[in-house]
């Protein structure tokens, strides 16, 4: 699962994805619906940050969408499984045109843990991030809700690094994959297998500490 990210030091490259979505007129339909963009800080669901995806003209941009897929009678959907995504009707057009990437920091998970009675517990939350990639590229999938664009986050079968902690983690994909993601004309299939799996993983101090 991804159900928290960090957004707090970026690249100086990413400077000016920043300042685009934060004078874009679709941010300021966000913050008239009481929902600012956000560029820093624990990002949870439906929050508002920056998203790279295509414009119209299939060039890269950056656009605020909001965290999670709203259905109706259901709980927010803030992540879907790349293994079923292609044939789940929420999911399947999206996942052949709609491609989206988050650029964050690093995610947050918790530890899972079983006890003697055979159930499962929480222990401490980690930051993780690869190991090698300036940027922790989440990759997702978008769609327009009410006029406005919303994403939720891919995730797969954990690496050997955080399969220790939890049986899911994002599907990451490094900076050099992303504008071949984010491409209508690919398919996200054949890009599966560069997921970076490298990951470090850093313990946090619990929450209201």
């Amino acid at each position: 699962m991804c159900v928290r990210f960090i957004m707090y030091s970026q690249p100086r490259e990413q400077d000016d994805i920043f300042s685009d979505v934060i004078q874009s007129s679709l941010a300021r339909r966000f913050l008239e619906a009481g929902s600012p963009v956000m560029t820093s800080g624990e990002i949870r669901p439906t929050n508002v940050v920056p998203v790279i995806a295509p414009d119209r003209e299939g060039l890269r941009s950056v656009f605020p969408m909001r965290w999670g897929f709203r259905i109706p009678g259901r709980s927010l959907i803030v992540n879907a499984r790349t293994e079923t995504a292609a044939v789940k009707p929420t999911f399947r057009d999206p996942w052949r045109q709609h491609r989206c990437a988050i650029p964050a920091s690093s995610y947050i998970e918790w530890e899972h843990l079983t006890t003697p009675e055979g159930k499962t517990r929480t222990g401490d939350r980690f930051s993780i991030h690869p190991a090698d990639e300036p940027v922790t590229w989440l990759c997702g999938l978008y769609r327009i809700e009410d006029g406005l664009p919303v994403f939720t986050v891919l995730t797969r079968d954990p690496s050997e690094s955080v399969s220790r902690i939890h049986d899911r983690m994002p599907l990451i994909l490094p900076d050099k994959m992303i504008d071949d993601w984010i491409d209508p004309a690919r398919r996200a299939e054949d890009m599966l297998e560069y997921a970076v799996t490298d990951l470090v993983l850093d313990r946090m101090e619990s929450e209201g500490k």
